[in-house]
């Protein structure tokens, strides 16, 4: 039995969007367009990349594939791309990453411990856990998130993580 498992997965991802959400509600609009550094997402495309960023593992995984050799990455890349580039509101992006969060944590909260130890070929033979692999959404929106708050006081926004750490040790004092 993994001590980690489907509920875990789920719980830890909703955390993490859920903390994502409040860092793209806190942002002002006006900001969506800035830019950190040249060749840099904006904000605005930055929280769609992490809206989309669960399309690969949901056409690899559902489907049971046993390896990632062959997968068209150029076509399917493209196509995310695309989707990242449409413009798109302040709320319907915070609405489109609720939504797309909330079925992906639905559906990791229903994998079962078979699949999640199932493992997948990669290009250079070696082999990951599905485990391994659906955790890597986690990290690679935590790592976006962690761009987002550096951006957040760039513009001027305390990150409320940041502002709740605050709280907690102001309130520790003597």
């Amino acid at each position: 039995m993994l001590p980690y498992g489907a509920a875990e997965l789920a719980s830890a991802f909703r955390t993490v969007r859920n903390n994502t959400i409040q860092i793209a509600t806190e942002i002002p609009e006006d900001k969506y367009e800035f830019v950190p550094a040249a060749g840099v997402r904006t904000v605005r495309q930055c929280l769609a990349h992490i809206a989309f960023g669960n399309e690969f593992t949901m056409a690899l995984h559902p489907a049971r594939l046993s390896t990632i050799v062959g997968f068209d990455f150029p076509q399917f890349m493209g196509r995310v791309m695309g989707e990242e580039q449409k413009s798109r509101s302040k709320a319907e992006l915070i609405d489109l990453l609720r939504s797309r969060g909330d079925a992906f944590a639905k559906w990791l909260e229903g994998l079962d411990e078979a699949m999640l130890s199932e493992k997948v070929g990669m290009h250079d033979g070696t082999q990951k856990s599905r485990f391994e692999m659906i955790m890597a959404v986690k990290e690679h929106e935590m790592h976006h998130r962690g761009q987002l708050m550096l951006v957040e006081r760039m513009v001027g926004v305390v990150p409320h993580l940041t502002r709740q750490m605050q709280e907690r040790m102001a309130a520790a004092r003597p």
